[in-house]
């Protein structure tokens, strides 16, 4: 048979290029190694029967951010997917038994800070972000290279982003429990926080807190796969699990191939498609540390010492923004940290469908050498005990991931690397190489549209709409927009 585009993976980005042409009237097949499809959407019973565990990613700002999937919001809810809205985005505790708060209102967040001069810092950066977030999401997650739309927006927050977290913390607020907030935020970009743009990515999470929040969905990220495999079956798009491709030879015949995968990969599976020259610019295109990751079954709610960290589905353990900073560099210098920057989900206080009545569950990872083997267990859960004392004694059971079987379960994730690659200032625009339209490629009918490509990481679809829409201009002679 033969289509007119057939996607190679089922990651949201795979998923979101397969929605957008599919929209666009073309035939579409999705062609994913994995039994399910999802990428880092995917949910499984990976401790106790009854107990549900997002595999990757658990909590989505930049879902509800991104213009795609709030174009498709509508559809998807109808479809079945619903994401839920915690009291507060996100918790931070500290060493006194208090936790600074990142809440949906900037002047809450702001007086809960402590020190006046910091709230009315807080105020005045993030009020303004806020009341044009809509412009600042459509213009951050488009392709690098375009016309803005809101240039003001775009230009104000390029360059607060592009000065490193430390030096922009030590400038804006004096107190630790700012410093520690943002820090936990900025520490998201997987880099030493003296690099840039770990504040942008800071600033970007904090203003998505407040304009939309950091929903999780409910019965599990593998609903939203599993909404846009619907969606895509209803504009008349196949979907085939099970099936690994090692070369395009092996697909149906079609116009044009989008490919949600690593740039490693492409290469491997273009082949001769494309240059040698290209192929081996793909080959210098670096990856970042790794993940190790901890799932709990819980036999209660996480004992935080700070009770307000219960409102939130994100809890960042990390300390103060010095504690955090010094771990996120050791693991670029390819040390495993003591006290890890630790990374916290607890979705099944708001999600009853997670676990069993009465019982939990919990998801834990944090930044370790890519390709690393060694277990970060004891060092995570001595991390989360210091905030919550008799945490350990209720795991009723755990599942522990680290780079190698991250790699393993989905090869996009090299070395571990959840990210798609480094996502620093110069891979953020040569990403995956430097290329007026980076989703294209020298082979006219062969795109990349995985976390590899523009905007990078995250669930959000955008890295996938744009690849569409550059495979819709390029081989249909599309210009479709929104």
């Amino acid at each position: 048979m033969t289509y007119d585009a057939v996607v190679v993976g089922s990651g949201p980005n795979g998923l979101a290029a397969a929605v957008t042409l599919a929209k666009a009237g073309l035939s579409v097949l999705v062609v994913e190694a994995r039994d399910t499809p999802g990428g880092g959407t995917r949910s499984a019973a990976l401790t106790l029967p009854g107990f549900v565990h997002d595999v990757c990613s658990a909590i989505h700002p930049l879902a509800v951010a991104s213009p795609f999937f709030r174009a498709e919001a509508s559809a998807l809810a109808g479809l079945g997917l619903e994401l839920i809205q915690p009291p507060a985005p996100l918790a931070h505790p500290l060493d006194d038994g208090s936790a600074v708060m990142l809440e949906r209102s900037v002047d809450i967040t702001a007086e809960g800070l402590g020190d006046d001069r910091d709230a009315e810092s807080y105020r005045n950066l993030f009020g303004p972000m806020t009341a044009t977030a809509d412009a600042l999401f459509s213009e951050v997650l488009g392709p690098p290279l375009h016309l803005p739309r809101h240039p003001g927006v775009l230009a104000d927050f390029g360059l607060r982003g592009i000065i490193p977290a430390r030096g922009q913390v030590e400038g804006w607020f004096r107190d630790a429990r700012a410093r520690a907030l943002f820090g936990g935020m900025a520490a998201h970009a997987v880099l030493p926080l003296e690099r840039s743009p770990t504040t942008a990515v800071g600033l970007l999470l904090a203003v998505a807190g407040h304009a939309v929040g950091w929903p999780l969905a409910r019965g599990g990220s593998q609903a939203i796969a599993d909404a846009l495999v619907a969606r895509l079956r209803a504009l008349g798009g196949t979907v085939e699990t099970g099936r690994t491709v090692a070369s395009l030879d092996e697909l149906p015949r079609a116009r044009a191939y989008l490919l949600d995968v690593s740039p490693r990969d492409l290469a491997r599976i273009a082949g001769d498609r494309l240059p040698a020259g290209y192929r081996r610019r793909l080959a210098r295109y670096h990856h970042g540390p790794g993940v190790f990751k901890l799932d709990w079954a819980l036999d209660g709610p996480i004992p935080w010492r700070a009770e307000e960290c219960l409102r939130a589905a994100t809890v960042h353990v990390g300390g103060t923004f010095d504690e955090i900073a010094a771990g996120e560099a050791a693991v670029w210098r390819g040390e495993h940290p003591e006290r890890p920057f630790v990374l916290v989900a607890q979705p099944s206080l708001f999600d009853p469908t997670r676990a069993p009545a009465g019982r939990h569950t919990g998801w834990a990872y944090c930044h370790v050498p890519a390709g690393s083997t060694v277990d970060m267990t004891g060092r995570i859960e001595a991390q989360v005990e210091r905030f919550a004392p008799g945490f350990r004694d209720r795991i009723l059971a755990r599942a522990k991931r680290n780079p190698v079987d991250f790699e393993r379960s989905n090869p996009n994730y090299v070395g571990g690397d959840i990210t798609g690659g480094v996502a620093d200032l110069i891979q953020l625009v040569a990403r995956p190489v430097l290329r007026l339209d980076p989703y294209s490629t020298p082979a006219r009918d062969v795109f990349l549209c995985s976390a590899s490509t523009p905007p990078g990481p995250g669930v959000h679809g955008m890295c996938g709409l744009s690849a569409a829409r550059s495979a819709l201009r390029r081989v249909f002679g599309r210009n479709e927009r929104g």
